[in-house]
């Protein structure tokens, strides 16, 4: 059987190696770039978190019920071993992220092509899909190139519009729409929030470790935790990316909350203040939070709790440093949005999933195409747990169809 798969990213080649496996099978695999895995590689910044020990469907939004089959049928420690059969040794992070033990992508990238070579896949890479057509039995793919590529089997693998730069493309979701399928909307996740640039311009590079909330029209609407980096932009940083999707997706006035001493209240905050004013009563207003928080947060802070800047600390009064200690605990920065598909790390929306057999990935309108990873409308939180779905439901869709897995 001739296996053609659209796509050199994480779900196409584990798609190929899959499918591979069966004697039986030809498969060449179709990549528009110059090399396959460009996407993969940039992962984690350069180290690739290619799982999280967690993976379950909690982890996931859009049809989120939608992957639970896959991770059954391909779950984390299987994708673990599958990876280790390859060569590849992977370390485990307190949080559940996995990376290569090496800490380079480019592990996991070559793992992956040296196995494609060594199970016969004819990988042709510069290769960017025009059109594919429904032949009598089975479809032909037509590149721009002109060179036309035919299978009995069609996996589209194709990936999302998120990370343009690094090869994210509409091209999946426009061959499954002609194909019959339909698509959700589709905006950025895992990107940079947008904020009003008058406070954290001057803390561009600044990184703390804060609680954030996010509220749309004054509704408590997503939180989280972790470390976040302040850009001349807005907010940055894994524990921003989380949130991204709710502003990405989100309606209304939208603000978002740090608290910037999270293992403290607000009453422990100030009795802080009062002590440093206590000790140093003669040091200026702008360097009551020094020791702290960084210097630049430190200071923004007492701007923006009203201070004089250049006032002895004795000179303060206490309602003067409750407010400083209230802005340390909601420090709040007015929303207008995330940042485009060109710095987003992941696709919110794509094809609709209920056009799909979850259990096989097969479509429900087009028998004999499956479709896997970010082209579906699934996306999962921060972590490892995009590429987990990659992984298992590449792995499904390379098996074409066959249950006897089935958990």
């Amino acid at each position: 059987m001739k296996v053609l798969i659209i796509g050199g990213g994480a779900s196409g080649m584990m798609a190929a190696l899959v499918a591979a496996q069966d004697a039986n099978n030809r498969v060449t695999l179709l990549e528009r770039q110059a090399r396959v895995g460009r996407k993969l590689l940039a992962t984690g910044n350069g180290r690739c978190n290619l799982s999280n020990l967690a993976a379950d469907e909690t982890h996931y939004y859009g049809a989120s019920a939608f992957v639970k089959p896959a991770l059954a049928r391909f779950p984390v420690q299987r994708t673990l071993d599958f990876f280790r059969a390859l060569g590849l040794l992977t370390t485990a992070q307190a949080d559940g992220r996995v990376y290569p033990l090496s800490d380079q992508a480019n592990s996991v990238v070559d793992v992956l092509r040296f196995a494609l070579a060594a199970r016969g896949a004819d990988v042709q890479c510069g290769c960017e899909v025009r059109a594919v057509r429904k032949k009598a039995r089975g479809w032909q793919a037509e590149c721009t190139d002109g060179r036309s590529f035919f299978g009995d089997r069609l996996i589209v693998a194709a990936g999302g519009c998120a990370g343009r730069k690094l090869g994210g493309t509409e091209d999946g979701y426009r061959i499954l729409q002609a194909l019959g399928h339909s698509c959700t909307a589709l905006r950025p996740s895992l990107t940079q929030i947008r904020t009003e640039p008058e406070f954290v311009r001057a803390l561009k590079g600044v990184r703390a470790d804060a609680a954030l909330e996010l509220k749309i029209a004054g509704r408590r609407t997503a939180h989280g935790a972790g470390e976040v980096q302040f850009t001349e932009y807005g907010v940055s940083g894994p524990a921003a990316f989380e949130l991204s999707r709710a502003v990405s997706t989100g309606a209304g006035e939208m603000v978002l909350l740090l608290d910037l001493l999270r293992g403290l209240d607000r009453a422990a905050v100030l009795e802080i203040l009062r002590a440093r004013r206590a000790q140093f009563p003669q040091m200026a207003a702008e360097e009551l939070l020094a020791g702290m928080l960084h210097s630049r947060l430190g200071k923004t802070i007492v701007k923006r709790a009203g201070l004089d800047a250049a006032s002895a600390l004795e000179a303060l009064t206490d309602a003067e440093l409750d407010a400083a200690a209230a802005q340390v605990k909601c420090f709040a920065l007015p929303v207008v949005g995330v940042m485009g598909m060109d710095g987003a790390q992941v696709t919110a929306g794509g094809i609709r999933t209920a056009e799909f057999d979850p259990v096989t990935l097969e479509s429900r309108l087009a028998p004999g195409v499956f479709a896997t990873g970010e082209v579906l409308d699934v996306d999962g939180e921060c972590g490892g747990f995009n590429l987990q779905w990659a992984w298992s439901s590449g792995y499904v869709a390379g098996k074409l169809g066959k249950r006897e897995e089935e958990v």
